[in-house]
C-alpha cells in the first residue's frame, strides 16, 4: 500500500474520478450515517465491505452476532443481485482490554486471543454466516501499521509527544462528522472509550494516539519513534487498506464505534491517502438486558456459546432478524420460542417453487428491512416454495 503526501488542509478526492471503476446505482437503499438518510447503495461488480470485529478477550455475546448476521443479509443480497462481495472482518488481538484481560488472568495475550478466536469461529459458523474474505489480525500488520503512522506524520496531521504519535485532530476540518458530536460530547465519549483526553502529552484533548510506548509487561515493536505499540483505530485503517485498498465501498459496526473509532479512522485515513476513505458508512443498534446496553463493561452479556447449547442456530438467528438492524432493542428468553415456532411453519411449508422472493428482496433493499421480510415469509409460508426467500435471510428449510 504506497500513501499519497497530501496538504496539510488538503479534502480527499472523491476515489471515482481517480481510479477506473463501473460505479452505477443499486436498488439496495441503506441508511448512511454520514449523510444521514436512506440512500442507493453505489457499487461495482466487487463490493468491498469492512466489519470491526472482535477483541478476543471474551466470549461471542448476542451483540455482536446481530451485528454480523446483519452484514451477512447485505452480502447475500448482494450476491443475489449478482455481485461479488470481499468481506473483511478484523481481529483486534492487541490492545488495552485484551492486554488488561490476560494479565488478570496470568496468560499470555495471545494465548487469550487463539482460545476467545476460536470460540468466535465457531458461534459465526453455526450461526450460518458466510466466510469472511479475510479474517487479519492487528499483531500481522505491523509493518503496515507504522507505514501508515508515517503516512499520517508525513501528511503534517501527526506529531511527536512524550514517546507516543498523535493525530492532531483540529488538522482536519471535517473531524466530528459523522458523529454530528459538539466537541464536549466528543470529549465525554474519549473519556468513557479509553481516548484518555486527560494525557498531558496531548497539545488537545480531542487528539488520539497512533503509537504508544509499551507498558514493560506489554508487548513492543520497534519503530522510529520508540519501541511500542499501536493505537486501535490505527489498526483498523492499516488493515482496512491493506486488505482492500484506500477507499471501501462498506464500512462499519456497532453504533458504539461510531465515535471515536470510525470518526477517528475517516481521520487518519484520508490525511495518509488524500482519498475518500468510505463510500456508506453502516452501524448497527445495540443491543440491551434489562434497558442496559449490553457490554463486556458492565457485565451483562447473553452469550452466543451458552444460547447454542439448548436453541437451534437457525433460531438464534430468527430472534436476531425480527428487529430492524438500526433499532437498539430489548434481548429476552422470550424470543427464541417465538423464533422457534416461527422457524417450525415456514419448514412446514417450505415445498417447491419461489414464493416469497420477490418480497423479501423488495424488503431487504428497503434499508435491510428484516422484520418486514419475515412476516412476508409467515403470510406465504402456507403456499409453499419459501425455501429460496428464506436462503437470502440465511435461513435453511
Amino acid at each position: 500500500m504506497r500513501y499519497a503526501t497530501v496538504a496539510h488542509d488538503a479534502a480527499p478526492r472523491d476515489p471515482d474520478t481517480c481510479v477506473c471503476k463501473k460505479v452505477r446505482h443499486l436498488p439496495v437503499r441503506l441508511f448512511d450515517t454520514m449523510r444521514r438518510q436512506a440512500l442507493p447503495l453505489d457499487a461495482g461488480p466487487e463490493v468491498t465491505i469492512y466489519t470491526c470485529g472482535i477483541t478476543p478477550y471474551d466470549a461471542t455475546h448476542i451483540g455482536h452476532a446481530a451485528v454480523f448476521v446483519t452484514f451477512d443479509v447485505l452480502q447475500r443480497r448482494l450476491r443475489d443481485l449478482g455481485h461479488r462481495t470481499k468481506c473483511v472482518r478484523n481481529i483486534t488481538d492487541v490492545d488495552d482490554d485484551i492486554l488488561r484481560k490476560a494479565r488478570s488472568l496470568g496468560v499470555h495475550y495471545l494465548d487469550l486471543a487463539a482460545e476467545e478466536i476460536a470460540r468466535f469461529d465457531s458461534d459465526m459458523r453455526d450461526l450460518g454466516l458466510l466466510p469472511a474474505f479475510s479474517e487479519p489480525r492487528a499483531t500481522s500488520a505491523i509493518p503496515d501499521i507504522l507505514r501508515f503512522i508515517d503516512a499520517v506524520l508525513t501528511s503534517g496531521h501527526a506529531y511527536i509527544s512524550g514517546g507516543s504519535v498523535y493525530f492532531r485532530a483540529s488538522s482536519f476540518p471535517r473531524f466530528g462528522m459523522l458523529s454530528g458530536l459538539s466537541r464536549d460530547e466528543m470529549l465525554e465519549l474519549a473519556r468513557e472509550r479509553g481516548g484518555k483526553p486527560e494525557d498531558p502529552n496531548k497539545a488537545d484533548p480531542l487528539d488520539f494516539v497512533l503509537w504508544q510506548p509499551s507498558a514493560p509487561d506489554e508487548p513492543s515493536w520497534q519503530s522510529r519513534w520508540g519501541r511500542g505499540r499501536p493505537g486501535w483505530h490505527a489498526e483498523c485503517s492499516a488493515l482496512a487498506m491493506r486488505e482492500l485498498g484506500p477507499t471501501v465501498d462498506i464500512h462499519g459496526g456497532g453504533e458504539d464505534l461510531i465515535f471515536p473509532h470510525h470518526e477517528c479512522e475517516i481521520a487518519q485515513s484520508e490525511a495518509a491517502t488524500g482519498q475518500r476513505f468510505v463510500r456508506h458508512w453502516v452501524h448497527v443498534g445495540m443491543v440491551r438486558l434489562d434497558g442496559e446496553k449490553m457490554s463486556k463493561s458492565l457485565g451483562n452479556l447473553v452469550f452466543v456459546s451458552d444460547l447454542l447449547k439448548e436453541w437451534d442456530p437457525q433460531v438464534i438467528r430468527l430472534a436476531i432478524l425480527a428487529n430492524h438492524y438500526r433499532s437498539s432493542w430489548d434481548w429476552s428468553p422470550e424470543l427464541l420460542p417465538e423464533a422457534r415456532d416461527r422457524l417450525e411453519r415456514w419448514k412446514a411449508g417450505a415445498g417447491d417453487g419461489e414464493t416469497g422472493l420477490v418480497e423479501v428482496r423488495e424488503a431487504l433493499d428497503d434499508d435491510l428491512n428484516t422484520p418486514s421480510a419475515l412476516r412476508h415469509l409467515d403470510a406465504l409460508s402456507d403456499l409453499g416454495g419459501i425455501s429460496r426467500a428464506s436462503a437470502l435471510l440465511g435461513i435453511s428449510l
